[in-house]
């Protein structure tokens, strides 16, 4: 797999319009039109929504990126101290480098407290933003792709992927053991494929099961397969940083509090039901 495109589309004086941004906006239209439309089945004002998604859509943005420089922190052999010595990279997103996790913690306190503020409910909303997100995501990985970012260890599998030296971190920069030859498990391919069998998932399940949800059990699916994959496409990362002596990072503990955590809520609210239908068999 080679990447196909330069990362800048086209440059106007200082401006740039680039892949990684359009990306992400065509990434976020989407889900939000989804959003907006699973609402509207719901009974609700989809404008309601829309007028919601300035006020989380930044503050997911900085969460996600404060979340990438403080925590993640994968460029180069400084780590975070490259940002500390260069506190304008810390602005420009652009570039590539946000995190999921800082865009849940930090938007779904947004959420929280737009509903409230505007008597909205609250679980509703996060069930649409639940069944949107996978969609989102799959399509915004592939910025990492003309990035050259978020890819895993050497693989001869051919569906490997070509980094160029520039965008190599340590120890792959030593293109005498990793000659320009090797090849990456493209890691924003597994998590786009996860996140549409994700999103097929939760849409047929908010279908299907449309009489036996109740407001938030989408939110709360989502919470148990997106870590889920995550989890495990996690061990193939090179840019994180990792406990001592083991395969896991801080990631890997949020996915884990998140999958157990939803769903043993899950269960606790159909436990009854499931216990009854299978009494009835």
């Amino acid at each position: 797999m080679y990447p196909p495109v330069d990362p800048i589309i086209f440059e106007v004086g200082p401006l740039a319009l680039r892949w990684y941004g359009l990306l992400m906006v065509t990434a976020i239209f989407t889900g939000s039109t989804l959003a907006s439309r699973f609402l509207s089945r719901n009974g609700q004002d989809p404008d309601d929504f829309w007028d919601m998604l300035v006020w989380v859509l930044i503050p997911s943005l900085i969460g996600a990126r404060l979340y990438y420089v403080f925590i993640q922190s994968p460029r180069g052999p400084e780590g975070l101290g490259y940002y500390l010595s260069h506190p304008a990279s810390i602005f420009r997103v652009w570039e590539g480098g946000i995190h999921i996790f800082g865009a849940l913690i930090v938007g779904g306190a947004a959420v929280w407290l737009y509903s409230r503020v505007r008597q909205l409910p609250v679980l509703l909303y996060l069930d649409a933003i639940g069944l949107a997100l996978p969609l989102s995501q799959a399509i915004g990985r592939w910025g990492n792709f003309i990035n050259q970012e978020l890819y895993g260890p050497p693989t001869t599998l051919p569906w490997g992927l070509r980094i160029d030296a520039p965008h190599r971190i340590p120890p792959f920069t030593d293109l005498v053991t990793y000659p320009d030859t090797v090849r990456f498990h493209p890691l924003f391919l597994y998590e786009s494929l996860w996140n549409f069998l994700g999103f097929a998932l939760l849409f047929w399940i908010s279908r299907r099961f449309a009489q036996h949800l109740k407001p938030g059990d989408l939110i709360l699916s989502y919470l148990m397969v997106y870590p889920l994959g995550r989890f495990f496409i996690e061990l193939l990362r090179t840019d994180s940083w990792f406990f001592p002596g083991t395969p896991f990072n801080a990631v890997h503990i949020f996915c884990a509090i998140a999958v157990v955590g939803a769903g043993i809520t899950l269960y606790n609210r159909h436990g009854e039901a499931l216990r009854q239908a299978f009494k009835g068999h």
